[in-house]
C-alpha cells in the first residue's frame, strides 16, 4: 500500500489520478488532498477517499468548505473529517504530509513551485506533472533534491516516456535524475508533439484564430491553458527545458518532432546510434500509473494499442514560422538562470489573457518575447528562490503592461 498525497485534486492530473486510486484500492491510499475553488468536486473527493488532510489554496473559503461537509447527511458523511488547512503554508503542510510515500504535483504554475519545495525537503518522493518545478526553478529544485534524498519520477507523457525508454539499461537509476549530469550513453532525446489545434493550419491563418479553435486539441483531452501552449508549441518547448533538467544533455541534442498520431510519446538515441521509443494510446493516466506503481509495473484492464488499427505513425520537422514560441523556450532554456522563469511566467500571462479574449492569438510569442528581451539586463544566472519568485512576479506585470502597449497601439490593419 503506497500513501499519496495529491496536488491539484479537483484539476486534470488530480483527477486522473484519483480515479487510478480507485482502481486499485488495495496498492494506493490518498492521505492528503489541495485543490483551488472546485468545492463541489472536491467534497465529492472527500467522501471516496477519506483523506486524513485537506488544503485550499484560499484560506478564505475554508469555513465554506466546513461547512459542506457539516451539513452532510450522516448516512454520506466520513467516519472521520478531514484536517482543514488553507493559504500557502497549509499547501505545503499537505504536500509534506507525515504519512505520504508519494506527493503527486498537480498544480498548474508556478503556484504549484512552493508546495513542490516542501515535499522534497520533507523527503518525500515526487510524481512530477508540474513543468514549472524544473523550469522556473531548475537551479533552486536540483541542489534540494541532492540534500534530501527525494527521488523524482517524470509524470509528463513524454518524460515518462524517456525515463521507461531508460528502465532495462546499466543506468536506469532516478538518483541520476536532476543532478545536471548526462545521463551515460544517452546521446540525443526526441520530444514528439502532435502539433496541436492548428498542426494543419496555413501560418498566414493563426491571425483569426480564437479562443474555441486553440482548445480543441486533436488528440488529448487536458485543460484549456495546457491545451493552448500545445497550440503554439510553448508546451514542447518547455519540455525541451525540463528533459535538459531531467536529463542533464545540452540543448544540441533535445529535438522536437511532430507526430500527429501521439503513439509514441517520445525517443531516445543511445550512444550506440539504437533508438528506442515509447508507444501507447494519449492517455495521462499511463504515465501517471508508472510513476505510482514504479519500479513495478501493473496489469490493467486499459485498451491494448493496436498497431493495425492506428494504420499509419508519421513524423515531420515542426514550422518555425507557425511556431515562433519554440524558438524562444530554445533561447531562454540555453540563457539559463531566471530567463525560463520569465519565459514562463510571460507565458502564462500571455495564455490567460488569451483566453480571456483580450489579446489575439498572434500576440502570444509577441509579448513573450517583448518581456524576455526586457529580462536580459536584470538575468541572474545562478538565482536563489527568492530571485525566482521575484522575477516570475515581474514578469507578470511586464507582459501585462506590454499587451496594454498592444491593445493602445494595435497594428495597422492589412490591405484588402
Amino acid at each position: 500500500m503506497k500513501a499519496i498525497s495529491v496536488l491539484g485534486s479537483t484539476g486534470s492530473i488530480g483527477t486522473q489520478t484519483l480515479e487510478i486510486a480507485e482502481e486499485f484500492p488495495d496498492r494506493f491510499k490518498v492521505v492528503a488532498l489541495t485543490a483551488g475553488n472546485n468545492l463541489d468536486l472536491l467534497v465529492e473527493q472527500i467522501l471516496r477517499h477519506a483523506p486524513e488532510v485537506v488544503a485550499l489554496a484560499d484560506a478564505g473559503r475554508l469555513g465554506e468548505l466546513a461547512s459542506r461537509l457539516a451539513d452532510l447527511e450522516p448516512a454520506r458523511r466520513p467516519a472521520r473529517l478531514p484536517e482543514l488547512l488553507g493559504g500557502p503554508d497549509g499547501l505545503c503542510a499537505a504536500a509534506a504530509w507525515p504519512t505520504a510515500d508519494l506527493v503527486v504535483t498537480g498544480i498548474v504554475g508556478c503556484a504549484g513551485l512552493l508546495p513542490t519545495l516542501a515535499a522534497i525537503r520533507a523527503g518525500k518522493d515526487l510524481a512530477l506533472a508540474n513543468k514549472e518545478t524544473l523550469i522556473a526553478a531548475g537551479p533552486v529544485v536540483l541542489p534540494e533534491l541532492q540534500r534530501s534524498g527525494s527521488r523524482l519520477l517524470p509524470a509528463d507523457s513524454e518524460h515518462s516516456a524517456l525515463f521507461q525508454c531508460l528502465q532495462g539499461t546499466p543506468w536506469a537509476d532516478t538518483a541520476r535524475l536532476s543532478t545536471g549530469v548526462p545521463t551515460p550513453g544517452l546521446r540525443r532525446i526526441q520530444l514528439t508533439a502532435s502539433g496541436g489545434a492548428f498542426r494543419d493550419w496555413p501560418a498566414a491563418d493563426l491571425a483569426k484564430a480564437t479562443v474555441a479553435d486553440a482548445t480543441s486539441h486533436p488528440n488529448w483531452s487536458m485543460g484549456r491553458k495546457i491545451t493552448v501552449d500545445s497550440a503554439t508549441l510553448m508546451n514542447k518547448g518547455l519540455e525541451v527545458i525540463e528533459a535538459h533538467y531531467l536529463f542533464g544533455l545540452d540543448y544540441d541534442h533535445i529535438e522536437i518532432v511532430i507526430h500527429p498520431q501521439s503513439i509514441i510519446h517520445s525517443m531516445v538515441e543511445l550512444a550506440d546510434s539504437s533508438v528506442l521509443a515509447q508507444l501507447g494510446w494519449p492517455d495521462m493516466k499511463l504515465p501517471l500509473l508508472y510513476c505510482l506503481s514504479w519500479p513495478e509495473r501493473l496489469e490493467t484492464p486499459w485498451r491494448r494499442l493496436d498497431l493495425t488499427a492506428v494504420g499509419q505513425l508519421t513524423f515531420r520537422a515542426p514550422d518555425r514560422e507557425k511556431y515562433p514560441c519554440m524558438a524562444l523556450a530554445y533561447a531562454a532554456g540555453r540563457a539559463g538562470g531566471t530567463m525560463p522563469a520569465v519565459l514562463n511566467a510571460a507565458n502564462e500571462q500571455a495564455v490567460a489573457l488569451f483566453l480571456e479574449e483580450a489579446i489575439p492569438f498572434l500576440a502570444i510569442p509577441e509579448l513573450i518575447e517583448r518581456v524576455c528581451d526586457r529580462h536580459r539586463s536584470d538575468h541572474h544566472a545562478a538565482p536563489s528562490l527568492d530571485d525566482v519568485l521575484a522575477v516570475d512576479g515581474w514578469a507578470r506585470q511586464a507582459t501585462r503592461e506590454a499587451a496594454a502597449t498592444l491593445r493602445s497601439h494595435p497594428a495597422p490593419a492589412l490591405p484588402a
